[in-house]
């Protein structure tokens, strides 16, 4: 950067250079202009924001809808979206993402509101971010910083508060830099000569012991989960996931299922960590249903990375409850948004049930229903479907099964109850040598039980899957 007070080249962006001048402080969030407070949205104050999307040779309609789903986010980190700005471009500006000139346009707009801070629907390079706060003379903040700044908020365990910390860390570390104070080096005399080492350089070395330290307890609690997996394996007990966009009901329904008294409220990403309760079905079987963390659209690769853990459980599960807002204003995108995010996280091979809540609030979730082979319009709050979204759950559980027959003796009421405990039982006839029985069991439970297997079926009668229409 040069005296002449031109903006950071993005190619020759030095993260430990010092500012060339000071820029007068306006109130606000996280960062050179102002606040002392260590989440990215001031919440002492009702914070003024301008938001700013971009439509790249696209739909102005999927932009406008995206800033909607932005203005949601701010309100549910605290703050008051008051205008909005949008642009159409053919490409990004490297050096301020928008272009000089509309810049200079949003300041004048903001000094005008006495708006506080600027934030982007798109994530911000950290040379974008500078040159977008040298010439706003405001914080510029991205759709990242705000959903970072909400989990922070709504982490409530431990291993939530560390991913969300860890996640935080990942996205400072590349944006640090002096912030308007001059970069402290050591003085002179025996022993202190040479370069020294700067307050930046101090700063990035102390979060890079911290991110170190936050990965590790996550691999501890990471290699606790898989004890759990395998002492849950040997009980035999399937697992299913619940999946979904934020705020499509996901805590509702396993409410509903299982009396968890799960966090239920609306607004995005109210609920963080994961839930385990146990799910009785309708053939007798019990299983192990877990609540999620919502997707969003522009999930923060960050915020996957850190909650990687947590989201294993996912990938882990015999079958995904995808659960999508039926009558939400997209619930196509959202249902594609989800699905992109267990492909990263490799959860995409898992069998997924899709289950369209909220059919109490409009005829959305039914239509959806209809044009989705196997799935189920339900509402959470009024009970609808409940027992159809039970039945169907079971069936396509029971249909990864295998069908055996077994002679069990009277003396072993164990077993004939451990066949009831772990399976579903289709019919039993009293014999002179014990109970005869038909059952559909996991094939780890049929080997278990091979002293008494009179005949095993491997085959499948599994209900069709969901299907897009055409």
């Amino acid at each position: 950067m040069s005296d002449s007070g031109d903006l950071w080249p993005v190619d020759d962006w030095d993260e430990t250079a010092e500012p060339i001048e000071e820029v007068e402080s306006h109130r606000g969030a996280f960062g050179d202009y102002g606040g002392e407070s260590g989440g990215l949205i001031e919440r002492t104050f009702l914070e003024k924001i301008i938001l700013v999307g971009v439509t790249l040779d696209g739909d102005d309609e999927e932009t406008h809808a995206m800033l909607d789903e932005l203005a949601l986010l701010v309100d549910t980190a605290g703050a008051d979206a008051v205008e909005r700005v949008h642009q159409r471009r053919t490409s990004l500006d490297p050096a301020t993402y928008i272009g000089k000139g509309k810049v200079q346009e949003i300041k004048e707009l903001a000094e005008a509101i006495d708006c506080d801070t600027v934030v982007f629907d798109d994530e911000l390079s950290p040379g974008q971010q500078f040159n977008l706060e040298k010439i706003l003379g405001r914080t510029a903040l991205d759709r990242t910083a705000v959903i970072l700044d909400i989990f922070a908020q709504n982490a409530s365990t431990l291993e939530g508060k560390a991913q969300v910390e860890l996640a935080q860390l990942r996205y400072r570390l590349p944006r640090l830099r002096g912030s308007g104070r001059k970069l402290s080096q050591q003085g002179g005399g025996i022993g202190t000569r040479g370069p020294g080492e700067t307050q930046l350089e101090v700063d990035r070395r102390r979060l890079v012991r911290r991110v170190h330290k936050l990965e590790a307890d996550l691999r501890n609690v990471q290699a606790h989960r898989v004890t759990q997996s395998k002492q849950r394996s040997r009980t035999r007990n399937r697992a299913v996931a619940f999946v979904g966009y934020t705020n499509a009901g996901k805590s509702s329904l396993l409410n509903r299922l299982t009396d968890a008294d799960v966090l239920v409220e609306d607004r995005l990403f109210a609920t963080l960590d994961a839930t385990t309760r146990r799910l009785p079905l309708a053939g007798g079987e019990t299983v192990f249903a877990t609540d999620t963390v919502g997707f969003i659209r522009k999930l923060p690769h960050q915020l996957v990375t850190a909650f990687k853990t947590t989201l294993d459980v996912v990938r882990d599960a015999d079958l995904l409850i995808h659960v999508v807002d039926g009558n939400g204003p997209d619930p196509i995108a959202s249902m594609d948004a989800v699905r992109d995010v267990l492909a990263e996280i490799g959860a995409e091979d898992v069998p997924e049930l899709l289950v369209f809540n909220k059919s109490d609030q409009g005829d959305g979730a039914l239509a959806l229903a209809e044009r989705y082979e196997g799935s189920v319009a339900a509402s959470a709050v009024s009970g609808h479907n409940i027992e159809l979204l039970l039945e169907t759950v079971g069936d396509r559980l029971r249909s990864m099964t295998e069908l055996a027959e077994f002679l069990i003796p009277w003396d072993r009421g164990d077993v004939l109850a451990s066949v009831h405990r772990e399976g579903q039982v289709l019919s039993e006839s009293p014999e002179e040598s014990g109970m005869r029985l038909k059952a559909r069991l996991e094939p780890a439970s049929i080997g278990a039980l091979r002293d008494y297997l009179i005949h095993h079926d491997s085959g499948s009668d599994a209900p069709a899957e969901e299907t897009a229409p055409s």
